[in-house]
C-alpha cells in the first residue's frame, strides 16, 4: 500500500487520483476544476457565480478567523466580491461546548465584518479528528468584465505578490508553537508583530486594485507558498515560468522566523499575498504603490519550461510537494 503525503495532493498526483475523474460538461459552468484553478465559475445569466471550498487544518488559535478568510481569498482571486459562505464543522469530543461556541462566534464575527452572512453549513461531533477540522464554501458574485483567473496568464506576463511571503504561516508559528520559536532564538519582539499578522490575511483590497487595472489572471498564495502558487498558476495557462530569486524580498519578521527554523519562505504557506500575473505595459508597481500597497516581482511567465534564476544563473526548478509548514509540524510536532 502507498500511503498519501500529509499536505495538499498536487501535481500529476491531483491531476491523475481526483481531476481526471471530473468530467465538465454544462455550458454555464464557464470555469470547471483543473489543475490551478481554487474557484468555479457558472454563468447565471445577469452576473456570474463564483465557489470555492477551502479546509482549516494546520492551525488552533483563530482558525475560524483564518478560515473565513482563506475561503474569501480564493473568491477575491476570480475577481468576485464574496456575498455569502457555508461552514461544516468537525470537532472532536474534548474540544467542549465552550470553545466549539467560541469559534463559531468568530467565524459568524468575520464574516458579518467583512458584509458577508453565513447561510448555513453542517457542524458533526466525531472521535474520528484529533483537532478542529473547519471547512468554509464561500460564493461571491463577479462582473463578466473583471473576471479574473489563474488560466487567463499569458507567456510575457510578469509575475507579482502582495505584501510578502510566508505571511499566514508565520503567523502560524508565532500563534501555535510560540515556546518552540523562543526556544529557538526568535525575538520576543518579532512574535508580538507576529500576532499582528492576522490583519494582513484578506486578498480582497488587492483583488479591487488589480482587477480594476486590467489584471486577468490572479491566484492566491496559500499552501505551497509562492513556488506552489507560481507552479499551479503556469500549469492553468499551459505554460512555463520563470522565478526570479534575486528580487526576493522578505518581512524582518518572516526572516527571522524562517532563518531560526531553517524554513524556506518562498515555500510557505502565505495567504495575504496575491499572486498577479500582468503585462509589461501595465505599471502595476505605481498603480499598487499609488494605494499604498507594495508589490514584489517574483518572476515572468514564458512558453514553456520551469526555471528559477538566482545570481545570474537558471536552472531548471520544481516545486517542492509539501509546504514548510507540514515539515516544520511532521518534525517537531507529531
Amino acid at each position: 500500500m502507498i500511503f498519501l503525503e500529509i499536505g495538499k495532493l498536487a501535481g500529476n498526483k491531483l491531476k491523475r487520483t481526483i481531476l481526471d475523474k471530473i468530467e465538465h460538461f454544462r455550458s454555464d459552468v464557464l470555469v470547471p476544476a483543473g489543475p490551478g484553478e481554487d474557484s468555479a465559475v457558472i454563468d447565471l445569466g445577469d452576473y456570474l457565480l463564483v465557489v470555492s471550498s477551502d479546509p482549516i487544518t494546520g492551525a488552533e488559535k483563530n482558525a475560524g478567523y483564518l478560515a473565513v478568510n482563506v475561503a474569501c481569498n480564493d473568491i477575491a482571486a476570480a475577481g468576485a466580491e464574496p456575498f455569502g459562505i457555508q461552514v461544516v464543522l468537525l470537532l472532536p469530543p474534548r474540544l467542549g461546548e465552550k470553545r466549539a461556541e467560541k469559534m463559531m462566534e468568530e467565524i459568524v464575527n468575520t464574516a458579518a465584518a467583512m458584509n458577508i452572512e453565513v447561510l448555513g453549513g453542517h457542524t458533526e461531533i466525531t472521535d474520528l479528528v484529533q483537532k478542529p477540522i473547519i471547512t468554509v464554501t464561500a460564493m461571491g458574485r463577479a462582473v463578466r468584465e473583471e473576471l479574473t483567473s489563474s488560466s487567463a496568464a499569458e507567456a510575457g506576463d510578469i509575475l507579482y505578490i502582495s505584501k510578502g511571503m510566508g505571511i499566514e504561516g508565520s503567523y502560524i508559528l508565532a500563534s501555535d508553537y510560540r515556546e518552540h520559536l523562543i526556544e529557538k532564538g526568535v525575538s520576543s519582539e518579532t512574535i508580538v508583530k507576529l500576532d499582528g499578522y492576522l490583519e494582513l490575511l484578506s486578498v480582497l483590497p488587492e483583488s479591487r486594485i488589480a482587477r480594476k487595472n486590467g489584471v486577468k489572471a490572479m491566484h492566491d498564495v496559500t499552501e505551497g507558498g509562492v513556488y506552489g502558487a507560481v507552479t499551479e498558476m503556469a500549469a492553468a495557462s499551459q505554460l512555463g515560468f520563470i522565478i526570479e530569486k534575486d528580487n526576493f524580498k522578505l518581512i524582518p519578521e518572516v526572516e527571522e522566523v524562517c532563518r531560526k527554523l531553517d524554513l524556506d519562505p518562498a515555500a510557505l504557506i502565505s495567504s495575504g499575498s496575491m499572486l498577479m500575473a500582468a503585462p509589461p505595459e501595465i505599471d502595476l508597481k505605481s498603480i499598487f504603490a499609488e494605494n499604498e500597497l507594495e508589490i514584489i516581482r517574483v518572476g515572468r511567465m514564458i512558453k514553456e519550461g520551469n526555471y528559477m534564476e538566482a545570481n545570474g544563473v537558471k536552472k531548471e526548478f520544481k516545486a517542492p510537494e509539501k509546504d514548510e509548514l507540514w515539515k516544520f509540524i511532521e518534525k517537531n510536532h507529531k
